[in-house]
């Protein structure tokens, strides 16, 4: 077989596997400020803040008391 006609399904399943591996997040602070983010936050650190991502691609470090819940997005 031709190169050409596998190397497409092939990096279409590919693109398919790593477009699944994000889960959309959404973190809520106690004041009631919610973030969406690409992926599940960063779990607390050890001086006690979580980081991620949000959906504009800012970085955001929250401190842990702050947070109120963190979801995955419906």
């Amino acid at each position: 077989m031709n190169i050409r006609i596998l190397s497409l399904p092939l990096a279409a399943v590919a693109f398919l596997a790593l477009g699944g591996c994000s889960t959309p997040t959404v973190v809520t602070l106690q004041n009631g400020t919610q973030y969406l983010t690409k992926d599940m936050p960063k779990t607390k650190s050890k001086d006690g803040f979580y980081e991620f991502e949000d959906i504009s691609g800012a970085k955001v470090k929250v401190n842990a008391n702050d947070v109120a819940t963190v979801r995955k997005e419906d």
